[in-house]
């Protein structure tokens, strides 16, 4: 995998927590550096965690699977892109709620890197170096999560439904991509 497609997959898989920040920042009367850093280092550290936990488990079913991994990956990525469509047209906003408390924080950073942990499963598979993978998608997630604090709080909600549908099709298109390089149409 290459520094343009992992690239576009960190921006993919960090639109799910890009929306609940800018719910946090729309429920935030004033925002600061501090707080925008906080909701950033939470998503961040959860999408960066998650995918390697993904690969650990992925990577003891490594040989039982290669034969049908991109079939894997296809399908995974399928699924997590098709639910962020349907999650952004419901057009619901999580609970608004400016708490950065850990309770809060670590239950909305779970929710929004799940997804990233069958992504992990999918690197089991592919020729990933998972270190520098992982490093990259929170570091991505947490540039774009304290970003979307402030668009919150300064545009509201506008943007939301746009990002999680955009980041759903790019798991997908993804998804796509695999499977057709391992098939060779690609």
């Amino acid at each position: 995998m290459g520094l343009l497609e992992l690239f576009i997959l960190a921006v993919g898989l960090s639109m799910d927590a890009f929306a609940v920040s800018i719910c946090k920042g729309l429920a935030m009367p004033r925002i600061s550096i501090k707080k925008s850093g906080i909701v950033g280092l939470w998503f961040g550290g959860f999408q960066a965690l998650m995918p390697a936990i993904g690969y650990i488990l992925g990577y003891q079913f490594r040989d039982k699977i290669t034969a049908i991994d991109h079939w894997v990956a296809f399908i995974l990525l399928g699924l997590i892109g098709a639910n962020m469509i349907k999650e952004a047209c419901s057009g619901d906003c999580e609970k608004e709620d400016d708490s950065l408390d850990i309770k809060t924080m670590f239950l909305l950073a779970v929710a929004t890197s799940i997804d990233a942990l069958a992504v992990g499963i999918t690197f089991a598979f592919l020729d990933v170096h998972i270190v520098a993978a992982v490093s990259f998608i929170g570091v991505t997630t947490f540039i774009i999560s304290a970003i979307g604090v402030k668009i919150g709080n300064v545009f509201g909600t506008k943007y939301k439904s746009k990002a999680e549908f955009a980041g759903g099709a790019i798991l997908i298109l993804l998804g796509i991509k695999i499977l057709l390089e391992h098939l060779g149409i690609l």
